[in-house]
């Protein structure tokens, strides 16, 4: 029976069959779902949190500042040490390698903090001791130093780095009395342990003091082979060639130093200086002209960069320089100098090629007290004698008959010691 119209059809429908792939889909889905809520998502980091990275082992900047000081970097070194030292701060031996680095960049203070954090941890550590009075050494606070290096003696005897340290804190003061005592230490510093950098080094520095410079040169060049990229060995050969006269080394070895350091206002002096010795006026001229860029508050910068403008006939210029490093004042970018004081050595010189600059345009009002102050304050050295005397009788002559030309006056100097 059917019903038709709005009356519901009573017959039975055909039974439908169930769609398989429906169902195949349906459990794919449900089992995909599980699978991103169990796994999926927490293996996944929040959102907007940053992802944590990898934190490196103190190991590793320890051996990248190893690789980074063997290759003269040393400020890369200083880094990397510091990185070890933020990464592992309770490791006194990085603390220790830092203040060497440091010692080797001129960072004399900051070496000094460094081994007194080595000492909090270990308060009887030599070598932390052996380097804190190095680094004192330098600052000229040599009472402090044998204090420290007597103490790092005292815990290893046979420590061949304070041996080392030793003798250049003894050499360094430029007392004869300490010459003896400093080639021991050298010395023994050398049997101790004859592989080491320093211990070349040291040696070297004694025996250029005491004028073995041959065997000086000897010692050096074995610690450039032990590690080429250190600057300052270079700095010493060069100076120890210097010496000897044999200015064509001397300039070799120099500007291999100052390519390791380009700022290194010792090591272009040193450079201008063999030029000078050389002769060569104009290539003097410009390494003093850097040294000064680098250290345009140094009176003796100034006073070396005059004497090259002398020598090379330019009186104006070697007036400016000159006053500068006896008298002080400011250069032309504003950097305050402070002159020198006249003492024996180098500083001397600066003061009669100064009186001599001023002679040679005819400023003798002004040349004749620097000449006087020279006789009064070097009476002992000969040549400065000499010079002041040769000074005011120039002026005297151009006082009585005034010079149509430059007075033809030879300055009579000869190499002093260098610091």
């Amino acid at each position: 029976m059917y019903l038709r119209g709005n009356k519901l059809n009573m017959t039975r429908s055909p039974k439908r069959r169930p769609n398989l792939l429906r169902i195949f889909i349906l459990i794919t889905l449900i089992g995909a779902a599980l699978y991103v809520s169990q796994v999926v998502v927490p293996a996944t980091p929040p959102l907007f949190i940053p992802t944590p990275t990898p934190t490196r082992s103190p190991e590793s900047f320890v051996n990248q500042g190893e690789e980074l000081f063997n290759s003269g970097k040393l400020t890369l070194a200083a880094e990397a040490y510091k990185d070890a030292i933020n990464t592992d701060p309770g490791n006194p031996s990085n603390y220790i390698t830092l203040a060497r680095i440091q010692v080797w960049l001129g960072e004399y203070d900051d070496a000094i903090l460094n081994t007194q954090n080595a000492l909090l941890n270990n308060p009887n550590n030599p070598l932390a001791h052996a380097v804190q009075g190095w680094a004192l050494g330098f600052q000229e606070k040599y009472a402090e130093a044998e204090v420290e290096i007597k103490k790092a003696l005292e815990l290893d005897p046979n420590s061949a780095l304070a041996h080392a340290y030793y003798a250049e804190i003894l050499i360094n003061q430029a007392d004869f009395g300490l010459y003896e005592k400093a080639a021991s230490e050298s010395k023994i510093a050398q049997n101790l342990d004859p592989t080491l950098l320093e211990t070349h080094r040291v040696r070297g520095i004694v025996l250029y003091n005491t004028q073995n410079l041959e065997q000086a040169v000897d010692e050096f060049q074995t610690a450039i082979t032990i590690n080429k990229n250190i600057a300052n060995l270079h700095l010493y050969l060069g100076i120890t060639y210097k010496a000897l006269g044999q200015y064509d080394q001397a300039h070799e070895v120099l500007l291999a130093a100052i390519a390791l350091n380009p700022y290194d206002a010792i090591a272009l002096t040193e450079l201008s200086r063999a030029f000078f010795a050389d002769g060569r006026y104009a290539q003097a001229a410009q390494y003093a002209e850097e040294a000064v860029e680098v250290e345009p508050s140094d009176a003796r910068q100034h006073g070396n960069l005059g004497i090259v403008h002398y020598k090379n006939g330019d009186y104006d210029k070697a007036i400016t320089e000159l006053a500068l490093g006896v008298r002080g004042g400011y250069t032309e970018d504003g950097v305050p100098v402070e002159g020198l004081a006249l003492e024996y050595g180098r500083v001397e010189e600066y003061y009669w090629y100064y009186g001599f600059a001023l002679a040679r345009i005819n400023r003798c009002a002004e040349a004749v007290p620097v000449f006087q102050e020279i006789l009064a304050g070097v009476p002992d050295d000969e040549i400065a004698v000499y010079n002041a005397t040769e000074g005011l009788a120039v002026c005297q002559q151009n006082l009585d008959t005034p010079p149509t030309s430059s007075p033809d006056v030879e300055e009579t100097a000869t190499p002093t010691p260098e610091s």
